[in-house]
């Protein structure tokens, strides 16, 4: 707690050095950041080396060292500036370090804590063997089919009817256990409409490969009114597509494991 304060207090989340927005950009901000980084170091590391090599080639003439100034063994070096060099080097090493680690630590921190309730749409996610259901505000329940605003929080509280299960949408860089017994929480934006898939990614039986779901991202607007439809009563034609989609393919993993009639 001492060292998230101290952190935040020196990288504040409104200052702009800490990414915020969909996970997707974030996510690509840290990669951006630590492939800028990695490059910025591998060209100074390669770019010294080869002029050391071009420096003191053979026949260069520097660093030549007399056979009477040369160091017998136990001796120490001198001449090197006091090691100036050395703590210059660590200690420039140790900013870019910490610096490096803190701030991706607060950007992650707000990854996990994701935006203000107040601004999220709360979705219930509840994983059977081989399928999704979501649950609204409202009361109402989807099969298969997730539809949500763009550009607006998502906040996603996921749980398992049988065994465990793994919710994942690649395309938004969302992923998060559905654990027997427990309640896990995740969170996406998506900024543009759409169709995605949802996939489960732990394997959960011999449905798994067919366990999956459309996530809709539609226009503020078009949510609204397709929102302002549902109850908890009634139910939609996603639920009629999916359970039909979920139909067919429960009859294809089954006939690929029916084991073959040998006259």
């Amino acid at each position: 707690m001492v060292a998230e304060l101290v952190l935040t207090a020196a990288f504040p989340l409104q200052s702009g050095l800490v990414p915020r927005g969909t996970r997707a950009f974030v996510f690509e901000s840290i990669f951006e950041v630590f492939l800028l980084l990695g490059t910025l170091v591998g060209v100074v590391v390669v770019g010294y080396m080869l002029y050391n090599a071009y420096k003191y080639r053979s026949g260069s003439g520097n660093g030549h060292i007399d056979d009477g100034d040369r160091l017998v063994l136990g001796e120490l070096p001198s001449g090197s500036g006091g090691g100036r060099k050395l703590f210059t080097s660590f200690f420039m090493s140790m900013v870019i370090v910490v610096s490096l680690v803190s701030w991706t630590y607060l950007t992650l921190l707000y990854v996990e804590e994701g935006p203000a309730d107040d601004e999220s749409l709360d979705v219930a996610v509840e994983g059977y063997q081989f399928g999704w259901r979501f649950t609204y505000p409202n009361g109402h329940t989807t099969d298969g089919v997730l539809r949500v605003p763009a550009d607006r929080p998502v906040r996603l509280t996921i749980i398992t009817a049988d065994v465990f299960h793994n919710f994942g949408v690649t395309e938004l860089r969302v992923k998060s256990d559905a654990i027997p017994g427990q309640e896990t929480e995740t969170w996406f934006t998506a900024d543009e409409p759409g169709t995605y898939t949802a996939q489960c990614y732990e394997l959960c039986g011999a449905g798994h490969s067919y366990m999956s779901a459309e996530v809709v991202v539609m226009l503020p607007d078009e949510y609204e009114a397709w929102y302002a439809n549902t109850t908890a009563d009634n139910a939609t034609a996603d639920n009629a597509t999916a359970n039909e989609s979920s139909a067919d393919e429960s009859v294809a993993a089954q006939s690929n494991l029916r084991p073959a009639v040998v006259p």
